[in-house]
């Protein structure tokens, strides 16, 4: 029955391969662009959130208590929203540096870890690589803020790119089956 639908509909597999390609290939074009439209749906998301939040909390049946908790988290949504959209340049820089300095933390925990259970643990090299290679990006993150934020573009729009070769592949195999299934006429 799902192949059916997806032999019949091949063609929407690859409109959706082909926007996901031209999405990756613009990323790459355009990284700068990409970042702050990233940041700018993340000040949208917040500021949605936190007026949803809000609704939520003032919302409440007769004789409840206000939720000074929701009412606070909705106060801080809605600030955190307006404040990316107003300075984008300056959210997206904060966010690249929580970023590296989870990387850092946790690569550094990473390699504490694998250190401590080597007499357990057979192939402890590959936790200490990754927890290296977690402190490395976390520094470059940090000391080349710019580098960082075009890095992470690019693989998000390389994640999508290969997406859309996926998609586009599974869509033509899907029309040559479905033809290849279809009875001949004579």
């Amino acid at each position: 029955m799902m192949l059916s639908v997806l032999h019949t509909n091949w063609w929407v597999l690859a409109l959706r391969g082909l926007a996901a390609v031209i999405f990756g290939l613009l990323t790459f074009l355009m990284p700068a662009l990409t970042l702050l439209m990233l940041v700018s749906w993340f000040g949208i998301y917040c500021l949605i959130n936190g007026i949803l939040t809000l609704i939520t909390a003032f919302r409440r049946s007769r004789g409840q208590p206000r939720w000074w908790a929701l009412i606070l988290e909705g106060v801080a949504g809605v600030l955190t929203g307006v404040l990316t959209l107003l300075w984008p340049g300056v959210t997206s820089l904060l966010l690249l540096y929580l970023v590296a300095l989870w990387a850092i933390v946790t690569g550094f925990l990473q390699i504490g870890t694998a250190i401590r259970l080597r007499k357990q643990l057979t192939g402890e090299g590959i936790l200490i690589l990754g927890g290296l290679l977690s402190v490395v990006f976390g520094l470059v993150l940090l000391f080349s803020p710019v580098t960082g934020a075009l890095v992470v573009t690019w693989w998000i729009g390389a994640y999508i790119f290969v997406i859309g070769i996926t998609l586009s592949i599974l869509a033509f195999r899907l029309r040559r089956s479905a033809s290849h299934d279809r009875p001949s006429r004579q």
